[in-house]
């Protein structure tokens, strides 16, 4: 079994010396960086580039550079995407944004981890668990989400919150950790 057929499995692998990986990750940053050089005014350049970086998108998709992400290719958004700079994902367990996705400054994805022990760490062994977010979501300034995570639907995540474990639906949620303060809606 290859070490991208483990990643992908969710079990630990070889990110850090495995060839392919590598390539691929160097491949997509290579990409990336094209795209947080292209002028900010050249939409058509953008649209075609980041729809080219990502795995799958809907028709309006905006994410403002600085942008980065280790595939680019495990990474799906859905209709009326759009993300403010200094967006980072880390993709190897998949990334999945529902439409109406709005995610300010600062935010990052992160399906990555390692192991506690520093033996299999140093190896270089990893993990990666999906990020799953649903429709309508407000991720605030300075979000961070951590491997596993899913976030429901019509949701708002407070600034400067870390998401370590999976927001229902209908929720306002904010912290360190993250946790659900109320309803979206009232009854």
């Amino acid at each position: 079994m290859t070490e991208k057929e483990k990643m992908l499995r969710q079990e630990l692998y070889d990110a850090n010396y495995d060839e392919s990986l590598i390539a691929d990750r160097t491949r997509c940053k290579v990409l990336c960086q094209k795209y947080n050089n292209l002028p900010i005014d050249d939409f058509e350049a953008r649209e075609k580039l980041i729809k080219e970086i990502l795995g799958k998108t809907g028709k309006a998709v905006n994410i403002e550079p600085d942008f980065w992400c280790d595939y680019g290719w495990n990474i799906k958004v859905g209709e009326n995407f759009y993300a403010n700079h200094g967006l980072v994902i880390l993709d190897g367990g998949g990334v999945t944004f529902g439409d109406n996705v709005f995610i300010a400054p600062s935010c990052g994805f992160h399906t990555a981890g390692h192991p506690i022990d520093y033996e299999r760490r140093n190896l270089g062994l990893e993990y990666a668990y999906p990020i799953k977010v649903g429709d309508n979501v407000w991720i605030g300034a300075g979000v961070q989400v951590m491997p596993g995570v899913t976030i429901g639907s019509d949701v708002v995540i407070g600034g400067g919150s870390v998401v370590t474990k999976d927001i229902p639906d209908h929720s306002v949620a904010v912290g360190n950790p993250c946790r659900v303060i109320r309803k979206t809606r009232e009854e």
